[in-house]
Order: structure tokens, then sequence, then C-alpha cells
């Protein structure tokens, strides 16, 4: 489930999209967030695909060792902590998940060849986290957390040919992981031996009101336009609009739209959120030209009387 920082950016992109090019339609465009949106929760999944697969090589490397080599039973043990750990225990036990994972991996992940799991394989068998996690004769369930957690942090999440596979997959999809990582590891981090679940999600969206936030950032951000121009001029003195770089135009009128449009927003929150996002998404020197004009905007408007917010913290 995305943040409203993430829904942000999608909305950037889509109007960049079409401030870039006025011949896009804006419906289309419009429709093409929204789905892309929705398909943060396939990379949920094939994440934890890349999980499942590691855990399922595991099982082939074990039972290939007792036919070939004759290990020790200790070292046998010591091998299969990956499978008796039971965060993966849980998401093998959970059959709505496992349906929607094995689902979504048809697609694409069932097509990985075993070498690949090998190259993973092998650089986390023989890693210090593996060795001293195998070695904790009296492994808590925090340590289960700890471990998973690092597997997907060190082994999956920053592998580069796991990242290829995803941006192959979906264009949205590099700006979406840290956001997706971030969720995934949270969700890991509040489990409970009572075997609370690893839940899929059906939308990209927390809720109803983030889907209506989104739509109503985009939305309104293009119907106003003209008169977020107009202010724009207006601060940026000496400054001609077509000297901004389009990308600071997008993000004080996404700002504009919150400040003026969006009654249950704090100003400051507004502010900061797309002060910091330029910092990413812009040129050096972006923040500060944003900062200066929000603050000078917001300032001027509240004289006037025309921001119109109510309540603690949203002035």
């Amino acid at each position: 489930m995305i943040t409203r920082r993430h829904i942000r950016l999608k909305v950037m992109q889509s109007l960049y999209s079409y401030f870039s090019n006025k011949k896009n339609s804006s419906k289309e465009l419009e429709k093409q967030m929204l789905e892309s949106i929705n398909e943060t929760t396939k990379l949920h999944l094939s994440l934890l695909s890349f999980l499942i697969g590691l855990a399922q090589y595991f099982e082939v490397f074990i039972t290939d060792s007792k036919k070939r080599y004759f290990p020790s039973e200790s070292k046998l043990d010591a091998d299969r902590s990956f499978l008796e750990n039971r965060i993966v225990a849980q998401i093998f036990s959970d059959k709505i998940l496992m349906k929607n994972i094995n689902l979504n991996s048809e697609e694409y992940l069932n097509n990985i060849d075993t070498d690949f799991y090998i190259d993973i394989f092998s650089k986390l068998f023989k890693s210090d986290l593996y060795i001293d996690y195998v070695n904790n004769p009296e492994k808590s369930f925090n340590d289960d957390k700890r471990f998973i957690i690092s597997v997907l942090d060190k082994h999956i999440i920053n592998n580069q040919k796991i990242q290829h596979l995803l941006y192959e997959r979906s264009m949205y999809w590099r700006d979406d992981l840290p956001f997706i990582s971030s969720f995934l590891v949270s969700q890991i981090n509040s489990l409970k031996k009572e075997r609370k679940k690893i839940l899929s999600f059906k939308s990209g969206f927390k809720n109803k009101e983030d889907k209506v936030f989104a739509l109503e950032l985009y939305r309104k951000t293009i119907k106003l336009t003209d008169n977020f121009e107009s202010i724009i001029i207006e601060k940026a003195k000496n400054w001609e609009l077509d000297r901004i770089a389009i990308m600071d135009q997008i993000l004080l009128k996404m700002s504009f739209t919150e400040i003026f449009e969006m009654q249950e927003l704090p100003i400051k929150v507004s502010m900061n959120e797309y002060i910091e996002i330029s910092k990413y998404y812009s040129t050096k020197k972006s923040s500060i030209f944003i900062n200066g004009i929000l603050d000078s905007v917001v300032r001027d408007f509240n004289k006037k009387g025309k921001i119109k917010k109510s309540g603690k913290g949203l002035v």
C-alpha cells in the first residue's frame, strides 16, 4: 500500500507526461496512473516470489546434498534453518498468499533458470549473515524476522539482476521499489508469534480517501493550471515562465492545489513534501527556488484571506 508521498510522485509523473505533450489525453494518463498504482501490488508479490524461490532452492540443495555427499545430520539441520525460519513458514502456510504469489509469478518469474537462484544462494550461503544465523542454537522469533529482513535487503531488493527483471516488467517500478520494499519490511516487522499473516493487497491505495486525493490532485492541477501559472509569473520575479524548469512548475502547481483546494491538508506538510521531492526529481537549486516561491505565496495569500483552512496545525 503506497504512501501519500508515493501518490504525489505518481501524480507528478502523469502531469509531466501531460504538460510535456498536450496531445496526450488527460483521461488516458489518469487511467494509466491508477493502473500503475495498482501494479504496485504485483511488485509486492514479486519480492515475496524471489524470497520463496530462494527458499525452494534451499530445499533442492539439501535434497541433492543428501544424495551426493552424505553430510552429517547436524550440517543438514543447519542448512534447513532457512526453510524452518518461522517467517518463511508463515508465508508457505498462507494458502491465499501463496496462490497470489504463484499467479503473479506465472507471468515471468517461473521462467527464471536455476542458475539465477544458485548465484543468490551461493552468496547468501557463504555470508556471515547466514553463518551467524544457522550457528545460533536458540533462534528467537525476532531473530527469524531480522534474518529474513536482511536477506531481502542484501540479496533480493538490492540485487542488480532482480532489479533488472523488475524494471523490465514495469517502467514505474524503479520509483516504486523503495516504497514497496519499506512496506514489506514493515509488514514483517509487525508479525507476531501468533501467526499474523503477511497480507497481499488488492489495491495500491490504502483506502478510498487516498484514491480521492490522487484524483483530486491530478484533475485540479490540470484544471487550475492557468491560474497557477499567473501566480508563478508574479512571484518568480525576473523569470519568464519558459525559463523555469517544467518539473519545478509542476511541483509548484501541485503544491498550490493542496494549499488552496484541499482544506484538510496542513500547509506545512504540503510545502515540505514538494521541497523534498524537488531534491530528487528536479535541478540542484530547485528546492531553494520552490521554497522561496511557496513561502512568498503562503504569506501573501494568508494575509489576503485566500487560503481557507481551519483546524489545529493546518495553517
